[in-house]
């Protein structure tokens, strides 16, 4: 059987260049000492303050989001199984001189690479679980490497948007809700931001979650589930042609947002 993880790398490694030169990453920003990914700035009021904990960012891609909380004043550590997105978001840090530690690994191996019971928060953003084929090792590893009363933080897509299928032009659910044995299996040539590239590694495995699936898991790893907040909005356009931009850079419905929660913001913790 094949690899998920090789061909989903050589997906993501080939994304890389493309997604540090797009705007959408809008990575020469950054420059500003001020600037905060649209992401971290949209979790800003949910997540609090982070200054002086020790926070992961688990599947952290090119550290935008990582580089972020650095700014926030949490001492950061970034994890993602694409060597070349840990090389340019170990560049980026270095150039914004910030001490951010990266490391390469599969989301699966992040206790024994980083230690357990090492962070104050795990921090994990849009599009990261759909990778992973076990929501209840995930969220082991997640308990795993909170310290007693330590926080985890993820907002992600919603099970319902990933349901969908966004070409027709009123979509309809054609896609799995609930985790499943075997993969979706992608295999398309774009990516989910601005640019003029097109890819050859195009074929990624992916899969849903439930919403309950997901709180089920954690608890059942131990954590205390805390909030769960659903969004009218994601950070890129999810169903092209359907879907309006606001200022902050976030997507909606561009009629009736109020009928699809396109994301949502989760918080649970390990128990003291």
């Amino acid at each position: 059987m094949t690899d998920y993880r090789e061909v989903n790398r050589a997906n993501w490694d080939e994304r890389v260049p493309a997604h540090v030169a797009s705007p959408s990453y809008h990575v020469a920003e950054f420059e500003d000492p001020q600037y905060l990914s649209e992401v971290v700035r949209f979790d800003r009021p949910r997540l609090g303050d982070i200054s002086g904990l020790r926070v992961v960012h688990l599947q952290c891609h090119i550290g935008t989001d990582t580089v972020s909380l650095a700014r926030l004043g949490a001492r950061m550590s970034g994890l993602d199984f694409s060597a070349p997105a840990i090389d340019q978001a170990r560049s980026l840090a270095d150039r914004l001189g910030l001490p951010v530690d990266f490391h390469v690994a599969d989301a699966y191996d992040a206790i024994e690479v980083l230690g357990a019971a090492s962070y104050d928060l795990v921090y994990t953003g849009i599009g990261a679980i759909c990778w992973l084929p076990d929501i209840e090792r995930w969220a082991q590893t997640v308990a795993g490497l909170l310290k007693p009363g330590g926080r985890l933080f993820i907002r992600e897509g919603h099970p319902m948007l990933w349901a969908l299928d966004s070409a027709p032009e009123h979509p309809v659910v054609k896609y799995p809700y609930f985790e499943t044995p075997e993969p979706i299996i992608w295999d398309e040539g774009g990516t989910y931001v601005e640019t003029d590239v097109e890819f050859t590694t195009t074929v990624t495995h992916e899969w849903n979650h439930g919403l309950g699936e997901i709180i089920t898991a954690l608890q059942q790893a131990g954590m205390v589930f805390d909030s769960l907040v659903e969004h009218d909005s994601a950070p890129w356009n999810a169903l092209p042609g359907l879907m309006a931009v606001d200022e902050a850079g976030e997507w909606r419905l561009t009629h009736h947002p109020r009928r699809l929660a396109a994301t949502y913001t989760l918080q649970a913790h390990r128990p003291a």
